[in-house]
């Protein structure tokens, strides 16, 4: 099983999802950037997109990865990622679940004045690079990717409190409800 822990950022991903992997036993976090930072240092470098995502080998490898190492070790992974463009979401989830690999699927989501709060404090120098993600976030956010996920509003929540309710919400999921006849 997969435990994606999506968001912007400033959201609290990289945070939450240590604190879920210590929650969850026999689960491992693999960190979808990393894949994406091995692509970047190819050499010559891939055709220039702005983002890694864009290039189709990262969705692909990021699918692979985690499928080998669920082969490899059992268990759940977290994976913290931003995934906000919509096809892309559906190409990853796709080929995790031709593998028969189960997915939750988490956004933390916090109001647009906190997260540029968390990114400015994150560093001295405000990152433009994660700036620029706040709009694309919201959009996201407006026509998607709420309705893709289950949202966890992280605005007054410490991420110790986000990653205790992620870990319940998959170690005790509450069973769909079932019908009764009516007599």
């Amino acid at each position: 099983m997969i435990v994606w822990i999506n968001g912007t950022h400033g959201s609290g991903k990289t945070t939450t999802s240590a604190l879920v992997r210590a929650l969850i036993p026999d689960s491992r976090v693999l960190d979808a950037e990393k894949v994406g930072e091995t692509l970047m240092d190819i050499t010559p470098g891939l055709p220039e997109t702005g983002n890694f995502q864009h290039w189709p080998p990262w969705r692909q490898l990021v699918v692979d990865t985690a499928r080998r190492v669920l082969d490899y070790t059992g268990g759940t992974l977290v994976m913290p990622m931003t995934v906000l463009v919509e096809p892309y979401w559906r190409e990853i989830s796709a080929g995790l679940a031709a593998h028969a690999i189960g997915v939750r699927h988490f956004v933390l989501h916090a109001d647009q004045d906190t997260l540029r709060g968390r990114i400015a404090a994150a560093s001295p120098i405000p990152s433009p690079f994660r700036l620029q993600y706040l709009e694309p976030y919201a959009e996201a956010a407006r026509t998607w990717l709420h309705a893709e996920a289950e949202v966890v509003d992280t605005t007054h929540r410490t991420p110790a409190e986000v990653a205790r309710w992620i870990a319940d919400a998959v170690t005790h999921p509450v069973p769909a409800p079932t019908s009764v006849p009516i007599p």
